[in-house]
């Protein structure tokens, strides 16, 4: 007999049963995309929608999702209406940059951020997770933190300034991850003009005020890139080799114009630590929730460091710390939507010998949110369950079912660095404390630029000793 106690199932909205109104679409889109999706959206592998007239396909097949990003992704631009809602933001940082632009974007970083790469930053990323976690050996009453998704902020944006910036952003505030918060609240929602496709100069109200704190982001993104160039100019072999040397020193007719650098900078600041920071909160909370496979990680990470293991081999030492983490961007995808749109007709043929067609100008909804749960390709897909990411069994997980880094020429260029940075702080913060949620705390997640916890997440951090 199986003594196993049931999996938890954290909070998330329940696959509609009813269709909504145009009225209720808007609505809904506008509160949380993630509550608009029915139960055909978590069940069949493709469905075409329409929307305003505007034909849509949501695309859950993980062959069909392969077609559009890897095969025949020369045919798919970024959607409109996901432009019409980053590009204010980022212009062409990497995020949303198109054609030339992208391309030779990407070709220049890419070096900073090879496996190899990334694994140098190990040192830096141990140091600022053991400096960052002394913060609580003062908590306040009963060890409360008002808001761990906050705090996973501060340090993940606290290691991604040391290690691709050498601490030399300029911030303008203590809390400078508040800040990054604050713009991508107020410029990074959806807003009815989006939904109606209204050009871009047209004003959108659910984005009022952003555009001051837009100003003060681009400010201290040109502080930061004029009190570098000075460093450099004044004693270049003492300046760090580092992310934002390299940025600048593409400056010129074969390399990016200083606006290119300039939105990349900002895209890699204010976006580059908020997506790994929302999945470790998300992870903490499921993992304090699931007691028995966090005995199984605090083990693990205890064994690991006791043996003085590098931190640069912890990703490969701590498969459980890994774990635990793809099963919360899982669940909780840092981006849970990928959209394209067909620049040309297309069409694809299943096994089976179904056709998908897909016409110039059609949108393309590739949603993690709904394939991490989609009960075609997931055992019990709305519960948390790490094992299905510990070496044995990830041969059971197409590459195209599980998408929290995307796919194909535009995957995100920082998996790498994410994952290991994950791990590290993790690994960090629970050998040191016990994090558990609140009694009767129901944390319910939103979707803006990322999947965020509505009105934070609380959580108790008590301290541990570390088993031998």
């Amino acid at each position: 007999m199986d003594m196993r106690p049931e999996p938890f199932e954290p909070p998330a909205p329940i696959p509609r049963n009813r269709i909504l109104s145009r009225l209720q679409v808007i609505r809904t889109v506008l509160r949380n995309p993630l509550e608009l999706w029915g139960r055909p959206s978590y069940t069949l592998p493709w469905i075409e929608t329409k929307f305003f007239s505007e034909r849509n396909l949501i695309v859950n097949d993980p062959r069909l999702i392969r077609h559009i990003l890897v095969e025949n992704s020369s045919n798919y631009r970024m959607a409109e209406v996901r432009q019409l809602i980053l590009r204010p933001i980022l212009r062409d940082g990497l995020l949303t940059a198109e054609g030339p632009v992208w391309k030779r974007s990407r070709k220049a970083m890419a070096p900073v951020f090879t496996p190899r790469h990334a694994k140098g930053f190990a040192g830096k990323m141990l140091a600022k997770s053991e400096e960052y976690v002394k913060k609580y050996a003062d908590i306040g009453v009963a060890g409360r933190v008002e808001d761990m998704s906050a705090d996973m902020a501060e340090i993940t944006f606290g290691i991604l300034s040391e290690t691709l910036f050498s601490g030399d952003v300029v911030t303008t505030s203590d809390n400078f991850s508040d800040d990054v918060e604050a713009l991508l609240h107020r410029m990074g929602r959806v807003d009815p003009m989006d939904m109606l496709r209204a050009p871009p100069w047209v004003p959108r109200l659910r984005r009022i005020g952003g555009a001051k704190v837009m100003k003060q982001f681009r400010d201290v993104v040109r502080q930061t890139m004029e009190k570098r160039r000075a460093r450099m100019k004044a004693d270049r072999a003492n300046t760090p080799d580092d992310f934002l040397t390299l940025l600048l020193e593409l400056d010129g007719p074969d390399g990016l114009t200083l606006d290119e650098i300039e939105d990349n900078i900002l895209t890699f600041i204010g976006a580059g630590h908020e997506t790994t920071a929302r999945a470790l909160a998300w992870t903490l909370y499921c993992v304090s929730c699931s007691p028995d496979f966090r005995d199984v990680m605090e083990r693990e990470i205890d064994e690991v460091l006791a043996l003085g293991v590098e931190p640069v081999e912890w990703l490969d030492r701590m498969p459980h710390v890994r774990a635990a983490f793809e099963e919360g961007m899982r669940l909780y995808p840092p981006a849970p939507s990928l959209n394209r749109e067909a620049i040309k007709s297309d069409r694809w043929t299943s096994p089976a010998g179904e056709t998908v067609s897909i016409s110039a100008g059609m949108t393309i909804l590739i949603m993690p949110w709904t394939l991490h749960r989609h009960e075609l390709y997931w055992e019990k897909p709305r519960a948390f369950m790490p094992e299905r990411f510990l070496p044995e069994n990830r041969d059971k997980i197409d590459r195209f079912q599980y998408l929290p880094f995307g796919a194909g020429p535009r995957v995100c260029i920082g998996a790498t660095f994410a994952m290991q940075e994950a791990v590290i702080a993790l690994a960090v913060l629970m050998s040191r404390y016990r994090i558990d949620a609140l009694p009767g705390s129901k944390p319910w997640p939103v979707q803006r630029l990322t999947t965020q916890p509505r009105d934070g997440l609380p959580m108790r951090v008590t301290p541990r000793r570390r088993q031998s």
